[in-house]
This record gives structure tokens, C-alpha cells and sequence, in this order.
């Protein structure tokens, strides 16, 4: 989900050790969230030859994983997966705090909790993913079973990015351990604190063949990216996600890539503005807009456009305050990741405004601390940086329309969004703007809460992303389905060679017949 070039560049364990019992949590580290937020520090890159001999031992215990990494093994590797983030809550609010300045509920709701349930769900589940499955037979096999067997790919490497360093490298590694396979995850080197600790933990919790960190910057995920994992999970930009999908090409390996893209939102003549502008409030601004499936900017019907600018003023003053000096102070709007994105988003905010766009709301920002208001733009153009480019930050464009045909034309001309959203209480209209466009998903009358649905898949279509995640469909990335056909009373002879007299009249028959 992260949107940046430098977040390009993720055996059975002998020993899985057992974590610490949970830790209460401190408040201290819920005023650290509310404290300004210090430069990231270097990342340290990992020794090209440490990530060879990880990988060697990884893939050298692929053949004993895939015979002794059962079911008990895997749900013990997810059990101290689980034990592991709570026995290290406080580091783990601690770390966000300073690398993004997180508040310590938004932790625990957006970076803590999904992996926990992603966590649960899947030891729910998992026996009945790994089962193997009978088909139904053809009339071209009869005589024989056909079975689909799940089997671990073998060694992956999980990208994670920036926005949400812990979720979104720890989530993919509930899929792929529950899938059977050892992993490799390297972290963003924009969230240091955050990747160190990520480090530390699976240390702590894993042997290094089943799951280990490999720290550092673009230099580190190119190595990794020249070794033939089995799997690639990348969480970022889809200019990032062409340049990993193009390295992995070269040893064939199979993707899966979770990036992003503008996400529009529609509210609609008949929808039910205060609740439209408190779910769109929360879905923007949450981590500081930084977050994939955001609301990225607003067609607002026009009739009700006045009437959910004041709803929308009217939500970030209750959720963060009335003004920039309340909002900084409140502790409940994380920080912009980097100095570089904190003047990419004030620069947007400046050239919007410098051609034509009015700023409505906030526009304040402090460069020390990296903090930039919730924004709100009125009077944007197709041609303002704002509309052309991922906004992925805490600014708000509003849009007036007439005609919703028009919005779905100008939506469908754009690269496919990763999500969409449309407030309105008229199911045809709903309808209409659910069929008419393409997006890697939907959400009525809500935002961001189809991420935690985990019986529904996530991903993207064609910009967006490539391949599902979460639940079965994280299951099924890290998996490869094996089929297998096994012979009973098939009549196969019948139609081998020579073919001459009944075989002949018999596949001609065959073929007639399949051909109805």
C-alpha cells in the first residue's frame, strides 16, 4: 500500500520457540504517539551473503517442509506468531509512534488487530484450506477420480511497505505460513524503528530457515529480488510493482501484488450526508491518508454539495479538532512518514491552489514534525497535480456533479482504482455505479472496512494490483493447487493408437458428442 520509487525493494522450523506471555501495555506509549516525531534514522542494509545463506537454508529445507510442516506445525508457528505481537504491544506502539507518529488506538485498530484476527481466522479455517479435494468428473475422464492437493510453494519474500509497516508485513505471513512455507520479509527502510522491531521479534520467535528480516533499502530488495523465491508478495506503488513483477519475470516467479491508485467516491443525490461524511472523514484522514483503499477525492451531487461541505467541517473538528493548532495537538492524526513526502503533499497543496482551487478547509502544515491538516479542496481541475496523482496524504478534493453517467465515464477512464466507494440510499443507483465500473472493490455506504471482511478476498485489478490476499484467497497465494488424476476404470486403450476401424469411429463419436 505504500506509494513511493525507494520502497522498492519478503522446513519446517527445527525450533519454534515459544514467545513471552503478554505484557501490559504502558501509557507512556500512548504520549509518545502524541509527541512530535524525530527524522527516521538510517536503515542499516543486510550483508548481500547473509541473504544468500538465509535462502540457501531455506530452500534447502523446502522437501522436509512439505512432508513435515503439517497442520499442528502450522497452527503452532501461528500460535507464536500471535504470542509474539502481544508479548511486544508496548515496543510495537513505540515503533509507530516514531516512525509515523501513530496514535496508540490507530495501532491497535489498524496495524495490531488484523493481524490478530487474520491470526484466528485462520487457525478457524486452516484444516479444512489443506484438505484435499475431489472434483467432479467429465465426460472425457470417465473412469477416473480427480483431487486438487494444496501444497506449500516453498520459500517466499513478502515487500512490505511504509504506511502500515507492521500489518502489512505480518499479514502475508499468517497466509503464507499457514500455507506451509518459509518467508523472507523486508521491511521499508522509511519506518526504521518499525522494521528493527520486526527484526527482533521474529528472531525471537522463529528459527532463521522458517522465517527471517532482511533489513534495508532499495540495494537489499534487489538482492533478494535476484534469488528464484517460489512466491513474491508486494505491498506498494504500481510503478514499484512493475519493477518487482519484471525482476521476479526473470525466474518466473509468481506474484502477488497489492498496490493502489485514486479511489474515488461517490455521494450520491439521496444519500445520507452526515453519516457519508463521517465514514469518508475517518477512511481520509485515518493514518494521515496514507492507506491504499483511502478515499482518494469526492463527486459530490451538487444539490447536496453545501450541505456535506459543512458535514465534513463538522466531523474533523469532532474527530481531530476545529483548528491546525487542536488538530496537531490532539494526538489522534499520525505524521507524514518523511520530510520528502511531507513537501511532496504541501507542494500539491500550493500548486492547486496557485491555478484556481480553493482550500476550504485546513491547508496548514509544520515541516519539524511532519504534520500537515486534514484539507479540504473545492473549485479542482483534471489537471492540478491533486487529480492526476495518488494523493496519499491528508487532502480532501470535492467535485460537484449532474450526471452520475458522466462520473462513471471520467472513473473508466482512469486506471482501475483498488477500491470504490458510493454513499446513497437508491439501490438502482448503487447498482449503476457498482456494474458501470471496474474497481478491485466496492463499499456502500462505508470506507476502509472491506480490508478486515476476511470471508472477502482483497486486491486490485489491473493498476490496482494483481492476485488476492487475506483468509482463503492468502491461502491459495502462497499455495500452489496441485491436481492430481487417478486412473480406476478408465477406457483409455480405446483411444490410443493404431486408429483404425472401432477406435477411429469411437473418438469420431466422442468428439461429436463434447462437441454439442
Amino acid at each position: 500500500m505504500a506509494r513511493d520509487e525507494d520502497d522498492m525493494m519478503a522446513a519446517v522450523s527445527r525450533t519454534i520457540n515459544e514467545a513471552n506471555g503478554p505484557e501490559a501495555v504502558a501509557s507512556e506509549a500512548a504520549q509518545q504517539a502524541a509527541a512530535p516525531v524525530a527524522p527516521p534514522a538510517s536503515v542499516a542494509d543486510t550483508p548481500a551473503a547473509l541473504i544468500s545463506e538465509r535462502f540457501a537454508a531455506m530452500t534447502a529445507g523446502a522437501q522436509e517442509r512439505r512432508t513435515g510442516f503439517d497442520l499442528e506445525r502450522r497452527r503452532l508457528a501461528l500460535k507464536t506468531l500471535a504470542k509474539t505481537v502481544r508479548s511486544h504491544e508496548r515496543e510495537i506502539i513505540a515503533a509507530l509512534a516514531a516512525d509515523l507518529g501513530k496514535p496508540e488506538p490507530e495501532v491497535r485498530l489498524t496495524e495490531i488487530l488484523p493481524v490478530q484476527a487474520e491470526i484466528s481466522h485462520t487457525l478457524k479455517h486452516l484444516k479444512g484450506w489443506m484438505k484435499v479435494r475431489k472434483v467432479k468428473g467429465t465426460l472425457a475422464t470417465v473412469g477416473t477420480k480427480g483431487l486438487i492437493r494444496p501444497e506449500p510453494k516453498g520459500t517466499v519474500l513478502i515487500i512490505a511497505p511504509w504506511n502500515y509497516p507492521l500489518g502489512l508485513a505480518l499479514g502475508p505471513l499468517v497466509s503464507a505460513l499457514g500455507a506451509g512455507n518459509a518467508a523472507i520479509i523486508k521491511p521499508s527502510e522509511f519506518t526504521p524503528a518499525t522494521s528493527a522491531l520486526l527484526a527482533k521479534m521474529m528472531e525471537t520467535a522463529f528459527a532463521p530457515d522458517l522465517v527471517w528480516v532482511a533489513e534495508g533499502g532499495a540495494g537489499v530488495a534487489q538482492t533478494l529480488l535476484d534469488k528464484p523465491f517460489d512466491h513474491v508478495f508486494f505491498t506498494g506503488s504500481p510503478a514499484v510493482g512493475r519493477k518487482v513483477m519484471a525482476q521476479a519475470a526473470q525466474h518466473l516467479t509468481p506474484v502477488t501484488l497489492e498496490l493502489g491508485g485514486k479511489s474515488p467516491v461517490i455521494v450520491g443525490p439521496d444519500a445520507d450526508i452526515p453519516a457519508a461524511a463521517r465514514a469518508i472523514v475517518w477512511g481520509k484522514f485515518a493514518n494521515a491518508g496514507q492507506t491504499c483503499i483511502a478515499p482518494d477525492h469526492v463527486y459530490v451531487a451538487t444539490s447536496r454539495m453545501d450541505k456535506f461541505l459543512k458535514a465534513v467541517r463538522a466531523e474533523i473538528a469532532r474527530m481531530y479538532g476545529k483548528d491546525p493548532e487542536a488538530q496537531m495537538a490532539s494526538g489522534d492524526l499520525a505524521k507524514i512518514v518523511s520530510a520528502r513526502h511531507y513537501q511532496r503533499l504541501v507542494d500539491m497543496i500550493n500548486q492547486a491552489e496557485s491555478i484556481g482551487a480553493t482550500i476550504a478547509l485546513g491547508g496548514a502544515g509544520d515541516a519539524e514534525s511532519r504534520f500537515v491538516a486534514p484539507t479540504v479542496l473545492t473549485g479542482v481541475r483534471p489537471d492540478m497535480t491533486v487529480m492526476r496523482e495518488e494523493i496519499f496524504g491528508p487532502i480532501l478534493p470535492l467535485i460537484p456533479f449532474e450526471d452520475i453517467d458522466a462520473v462513471i465515464a471520467r472513473i473508466n477512464k482512469g486506471p482501475k482504482p483498488l477500491a470504490l466507494y458510493v454513499f446513497e440510499k437508491d439501490k438502482a443507483f448503487i447498482d449503476r455505479v457498482s456494474t458501470a465500473t471496474s474497481s478491485g472493490a466496492v463499499g456502500v455506504n462505508v470506507t476502509l472496512a472491506h480490508y478486515m471482511h476476511l470471508n472477502l478476498p482483497f486486491g486490485g485489478i489491473g493498476n490496482s494490483g494483481i492476485g488476492a490476499a487475506h483468509g482463503e484467497w492468502g491461502f491459495r497465494a502462497f499455495s500452489h493447487e496441485k491436481p492430481v488424476l487417478v486412473n480406476r476404470r478408465a477406457p483409455l486403450a480405446s483411444f490410443m493408437p493404431p486408429y483404425k476401424g472401432l477406435k477411429r469411429r469411437k473418438i469420431r463419436m466422442m468428439a461429436r458428442l463434447l462437441g454439442r
